[in-house]
């Protein structure tokens, strides 16, 4: 299954202008508010050089990499989780991904309209944090009545009544999921209650090309709420993006060197994403294809070969795994056996970051 982020962000900020440019989907991007009608939903790979280097080792032309699905919302406004601007219909969608990309104005332009009169970035984050703030408080005060009840017959359920009145508390006092969410007891527990405020956020700062790479006095005022809020920051440029996304390939290192930067912005989001996360990605390489598989870190192998297919998890038996390095260091798998570089693991086993693996499974 793809990672999942929700771009969100106030209206003119550069949202679907960076959606398009790392996603090649053409959204709506003009100078008004409410421009994208329907969330815009694109699909995008994850660059990972070591599969070409597998493929050429198992002599397959087949490569699946790992994938992350954006979603576009529609500008959010103050009210939007009481029906104002396109209303609460949106915040919906914010519940299915995994983490939010809030993208912040950053920069000065007397042509595009700031939806406030000005450009006030921490002004800006809190509106967007008090509409999803909102719309969670009105969420948990729905479920809180139920609960109880059902927790009257179903002693079990007491806890999630405690952790309800506490989300209801804090909510109330303006405060996002996350940082109420403070034990990994109560970050499992929370997760029925799909708390948009509960998701981590990385915020993109969006500048002109003259402020990238380092940013500039807008962009030191998200950083530090960011670090407050123990949230990820990066300095991006919407319409650089753009006009990265139109050069061939093999011009795009060059244009990046020019402006200081190593990476593309779709690059970095997806780095930012996993590390966010606690994410990385193990393989499976044969004749048939090389595919690249995301996982949590910290997965034991039968978690891991879940991903693959639930049967794989039921039936695990035993994990093959041979280190991305050592793959590359003998050139071939039957060296790579022949060196005693191959290893059996069982379901204890912790996959790391680029390991190979056959599974020994029965259903």
């Amino acid at each position: 299954m793809a990672l999942r982020c929700g771009i969100v962000g106030l209206p003119n900020v550069g949202k679907s202008t960076l959606f398009n440019a790392i996603t090649a989907k053409q959204a709506e991007a003009e100078n008004y508010p409410f421009c994208t009608i329907e969330p815009n939903v694109g699909m995008v790979l994850v660059p990972d050089p070591r599969l070409e280097k597998l493929a050429k080792i198992v002599k397959t032309s087949t490569i699946i990499p790992a994938a992350l699905e954006l979603v576009d919302i529609a500008g959010l406004v103050r009210g939007a989780s009481k029906g104002e601007g396109l209303g609460n219909q949106f915040l919906s969608h914010i519940r299915e991904v995994d983490a939010i990309v809030h993208v912040v104005r950053c920069f000065e332009d007397p042509d595009v309209i700031h939806v406030h009169g000005k450009v006030d970035p921490a002004d800006d984050i809190l509106t967007i944090e008090t509409e999803l703030v909102l719309a969670d408080l009105e969420s948990m005060e729905k479920r809180i009545d139920k609960l109880k009840k059902n927790a009257r017959k179903e002693k079990e359920l007491l806890p999630a009544v405690d952790l309800a009145e506490k989300l209801i508390k804090g909510l109330g006092d303006g405060l996002p999921a996350r940082t109420l969410l403070e034990t990994e007891e109560e970050k499992q527990l929370g997760k029925q209650f799909f708390l948009i405020s509960a998701k981590p956020v990385l915020y993109a700062a969006n500048v002109s090309d003259s402020d990238l790479p380092d940013g500039n006095t807008y962009t030191a005022a998200v950083e530090e709420i960011a670090g407050r809020e123990g949230a990820k920051t990066l300095i991006i440029s919407a319409r650089t993006e753009a006009e990265i996304a139109e050069l061939p390939e093999e011009d795009r290192p060059e244009f990046l060197e020019s402006l200081g930067l190593e990476m593309s912005g779709l690059d970095r989001i997806i780095r930012t994403a996993y590390d966010l996360l606690g994410l990385h990605t193990y393989f499976t390489a044969g004749e048939k294809e090389v595919h690249a598989w995301t996982i949590r870190k910290g997965a034991a192998a039968p978690e891991a070969a879940g991903a693959i297919h639930t049967d794989f998890e039921k039936g695990f038996i035993r994990a093959e795994v041979i280190a991305y390095d050592d793959m590359i260091a003998y050139g071939s798998e039957q060296k790579t056996k022949e060196a005693g570089k191959m290893r059996s693991e069982g379901k204890e086993y912790t996959v790391k970051d680029g390991d190979i693996i056959v599974y020994r499974f029965n259903v």
